[in-house]
């Protein structure tokens, strides 16, 4: 796989993973309470602690995209690839 390759792979991984992200926003965002109530359910978690729970979630995998997508990705394109 050449630079130029890897580069454009970060890239896309970038954005899909940021699409995802923001999808799970909007879904916990418009449908909060009916995704609570499911959530509940299924680990049978207090739907208390589930906005902090999701909270967490959302910050990790923000986190986890800037580390593995896009920092590499910028490197990359600051290197000229």
């Amino acid at each position: 796989m050449s630079m130029t390759e890897l580069t454009t792979f970060l890239g896309w991984c970038t954005l899909i993973n940021t699409v995802l992200l923001f999808v799970a926003f909007l879904m916990l965002s418009l449908a909060r309470k009916r995704i609570m109530t499911i959530h509940a359910r299924i680990f049978q978690v207090p739907e208390e602690a589930l906005p902090g729970i999701y909270l967490g979630f959302l910050g990790k995998y923000k986190l986890l995209i800037v580390v593995f997508n896009l920092v590499p990705y910028l490197a990359l394109r600051l290197m000229g690839h």
